[in-house]
């Protein structure tokens, strides 16, 4: 993962090396002594594209960054096209998009489908949520929390805190070295890790309202039922001999199951509440673009 970093007057490398095991920390160190602007940092293993980003945004130093992957499919020379949009139309994020894609079919399909998902799911319509050629402020990658898999919705995760976010086609070129690890077997994953997503944008702060919601319904529903059987066996004791006797309908099961189980997520929406009660002292449930303040002894000569 290499991450260039715009900076005053110049710009830096910064290359992550996610503990590979070829020769391609040699040849960093070599390139490292040419140019004074590169930078690299070495992990001890495999940690993840979201860790490769997350170290490389710690430790860049320009307020633009742009990420782009070291497969050799994305083109260096569009950095400047990506900075662009992200300046003149006063963007967080602008996304590359692979328009015409030089993979395989499978890869290809993979992800049309992720991306269709994604889009449909979270309401952020973008052509290719996925790609790693992008371009941020760095308050974005600041603000977003990202482990495991979440660099891919790194965009949903912008928007859901109100950055803007933008796409621009970039070239994209067949791959020389290595293989991929995306395909029609990633599809799953991308599922679940999209249902989280999902979740954490939806109900991050708000559990109550999704297990309270689900918790109410079941009781109700419970409760209604367990309130028509007295009714049943009156009906059936007086007027209804011929229904079945009540300990033998499957109402009861459901009606005291339903009645349980909406109880038992009411609970646990209410200890979620109290957790995140305590927990969002230490992350603020906002993200501020800006702030102004008047200077100091305008105030009192108004007041005066």
């Amino acid at each position: 993962m290499a991450a260039g970093a715009s900076l005053d007057g110049g710009f830096e490398v910064l290359v992550v090396d996610d503990g590979s095991i070829d020769e391609s920390w040699n040849e960093i160190q070599s390139l490292a002594q040419k140019f004074d602007n590169l930078k690299a940092l070495r992990f001890r293993r495999n940690f993840g594209k979201s860790a490769a980003i997350r170290a490389g945004a710690i430790h860049a130093r320009g307020e633009i960054l742009v990420t782009m992957d070291a497969d050799l499919q994305d083109d260096p020379s569009e950095t400047a096209k990506l900075i662009e949009k992200l300046e003149s139309e006063n963007l967080d994020v602008v996304s590359g998009w692979k328009k015409v894609r030089k993979d395989p079919w499978s890869k290809r399909f993979a992800s049309r489908v992720f991306n269709w998902m994604v889009s449909w799911s979270t309401g952020l319509k973008l052509h290719d949520h996925n790609c790693g050629f992008k371009a941020y402020r760095r308050d974005v990658l600041q603000e977003v929390n990202l482990y495991g898999d979440m660099h891919r919705f790194i965009p949903v995760l912008a928007a859901a805190k109100g950055f803007r976010v933008g796409e621009l086609p970039v070239n994209h070129r067949s791959r020389k070295y290595g293989k991929s690890k995306y395909g029609l077997s990633r599809i799953p994953k991308g599922l679940l890790d999209l249902l989280t997503v999902c979740f954490l944008t939806g109900f991050k702060h708000r559990l109550h309202h999704l297990l309270g919601s689900v918790g109410l319904f079941s009781f109700f529903i419970g409760m209604a039922g367990l309130c028509w059987l007295p009714i049943y066996w009156l009906l059936r004791m007086f007027w209804f001999p011929e229904w079945t006797p009540i300990h033998q309908t499957p109402l009861v099961l459901y009606s005291v199951g339903a009645t349980l189980l909406g109880g038992q997520l009411l609970s646990i929406g209410f200890i979620a509440e109290l957790i995140i009660y305590r927990w969002q002292r230490s992350e603020e449930p906002y993200s501020i673009q800006e702030t102004v303040a008047g200077e100091p002894g305008r105030a009192a000569d108004r007041i005066a």
